[in-house]
């Protein structure tokens, strides 16, 4: 299935699914020595607090009434030992990641987090990287990534074989069907796939949608074709609202979807064509409509994260991901290489009760240059002073 992480230019160049053959998973990450304990930082608090009463609500009139909502940040916590700081628990909870196929991507990292703060983690794969993936779970090739903060290794509950392109059995064209990379998996559409995790464990409570294709994504958008930008919009923003639409039934009230974008939805980002840009676009827009529709019929959060370029296996094969992290760190207001982490904590936040007046947002994971009008390191700025980064 086109199960490319939509990080951002990461999975520009994501060729899976039947579309082109080629796999382009953005969806995990790898979590380097130097950067590995200090991203988790992120999950703990430094305040302190010593007791918590928790706020309760009810408001009615005449014709609404709104559900009492208990917001509780707190875990271990007991009558006899106040708890210390504000930690995101999340234990108990039960995620389902779509679009994890290797440890190199946004997806990975959001998995890691969730499975840091104490969540069980399913995840979906993309069905011709299936074998390859839980082949490197067995042989240890992840362990090292696996290393959570505690010194434990994430363990993934099932990985479930997926194609996020095909809503139901009756949409697979035949040729897809008798393909030998499709052989000796079942039940791989969207409504199979929520069927089967519905049967092995009831409900889930995060759904996580880290994929996207772009079957024309090196053509500028004047030179795609209609198939190349129909496809994008199918795999990028409709596998999202497919995989919502069949994963509502079973999620909990008050759980979290969550989604990642890319600035290119807004701006202009010469190189990421094929109609990726008015993909992101549409998947925003969708995150609004669906973060009313979920919320009334189950309240259920929708957010979408748009996060910064990620030196990942697929950004690589665009050819220019290493010019956009260099200017990142150029012109973004913190002056550093985002880490995949540090999207997959703020995954863990928007999942978490902390978040729980949050939905329909877009949060910029990107080192702040979402806010910037202009490239600082233009020779038209030379004579300005501009504070650099000293560190």
């Amino acid at each position: 299935m086109a199960t490319t992480s939509v990080s951002n230019l990461q999975i520009a160049l994501s060729r899976p699914c039947v579309l082109s053959q080629k796999l382009a998973n953005a969806s995990t990450a790898v979590f380097s020595a130097k950067s590995k304990a200090k991203s988790w930082d992120g999950l703990a608090s430094v305040c302190h607090v010593a007791s918590v009463q928790p706020f309760q609500q009810s408001l009615t009139s005449r014709s609404l009434k709104f559900d009492k909502v208990v917001t509780k940040a707190m875990s271990e916590s007991s009558e006899n030992k106040p708890v210390s700081g504000l930690p995101i628990d999340l234990k108990g909870k039960r995620a389902f990641i779509a679009g994890v196929a290797d440890d190199n991507g946004y997806g990975w990292a959001i998995a890691k987090s969730l499975a840091a703060a104490g969540a069980e983690i399913l995840v979906g794969t993309w069905v011709p990287a299936l074998n390859i993936f839980e082949s490197s779970l067995r042989r240890g090739k992840f362990d090292e990534s696996r290393v959570l903060p505690d010194g434990s290794l994430m363990e993934i509950t099932k990985v479930y074989a997926m194609d996020a392109v095909y809503d139901s059995p009756e949409d697979v064209p035949e040729d897809v069907k008798t393909n030998k990379r499709y052989a000796g998996s079942t039940k791989w559409t969207v409504q199979e796939l929520a069927e089967s995790v519905q049967k092995d464990f009831g409900t889930i409570d995060i759904l996580v949608h880290s994929l996207a294709n772009g079957p024309e994504v090196t053509k500028p958008l004047l030179e795609t074709s209609r198939y190349g930008y129909l496809a994008a919009l199918s795999a990028s923003s409709y596998s999202y609202v497919s995989l919502l639409k069949h994963f509502l039934p079973i999620m909990n009230p008050g759980g979290s979807s969550i989604s990642l974008t890319y600035i290119a939805s807004e701006r202009i980002i010469p190189g990421y064509g094929g109609g990726m840009s008015s993909a992101k676009a549409a998947l925003e827009s969708d995150t609004r409509v669906l973060a009313f529709e979920a919320g009334r019929k189950k309240r259920v959060r929708v957010n979408t994260i748009s996060a910064g370029p990620l030196r990942s296996r697929a950004a690589k094969a665009i050819g220019f991901i290493d010019m956009m992290i260099d200017y990142s760190s150029a012109n973004a207001p913190l002056q550093k290489e985002l880490t995949a982490e540090e999207v997959g904590n703020a995954a863990a936040f928007l999942s978490s009760p902390l978040a729980s007046a949050i939905t329909g947002t877009i949060l910029y994971v990107d080192n702040g240059l979402n806010a910037m009008g202009v490239g600082v390191d233009s020779p038209v700025f030379k004579d300005l002073d501009i504070p650099k980064d000293q560190h």
